[in-house]
């Protein structure tokens, strides 16, 4: 009797976990669903920032990007900044001020170089 028990609460845990997975399966193509959407807008409108201009915005978080520094990463207007030679002790949710450099591929985001804190 106690074989039959243990059999169904392993049967039981292995439908709970099949059942998990789905959910977050499904949870991570909504984001990247809305993630493409996002991306498609942007290519289909002007950047909300110049080259040479100066923007002031918040860091959102640090990543590495392709110049293999850490680099902070925040947005103007929605429009993403990879903001280069940042300070160590810069940390997400500093308001700074950055220097846009360049445009990446497809006008969608764009890299800046530090200037100051706000």
């Amino acid at each position: 009797m106690q074989y039959i028990w243990a059999a169904a609460a392993v049967g039981v845990g292995v439908v709970g976990v099949a059942l998990a997975a789905l959910v977050l399966r499904r949870r991570g193509s909504t984001d990247a669903r809305e993630s493409r959407r996002a991306h498609e807008a942007a290519q289909e409108r002007e950047p909300p920032v110049e080259i040479g201009g100066t923007y002031e915005f918040g860091v959102t978080e640090f990543t590495d990007h392709h110049s293999g520094e850490r680099v902070a990463v925040g947005k103007v207007e929605g429009f993403v900044l990879f903001v280069e030679d940042v300070p160590d002790s810069l940390s997400a949710g500093d308001v700074i001020r950055a220097k846009v450099l360049s445009f990446n591929e497809g006008r969608t985001s764009a890299d800046a170089t530090f200037v100051e804190r706000a």
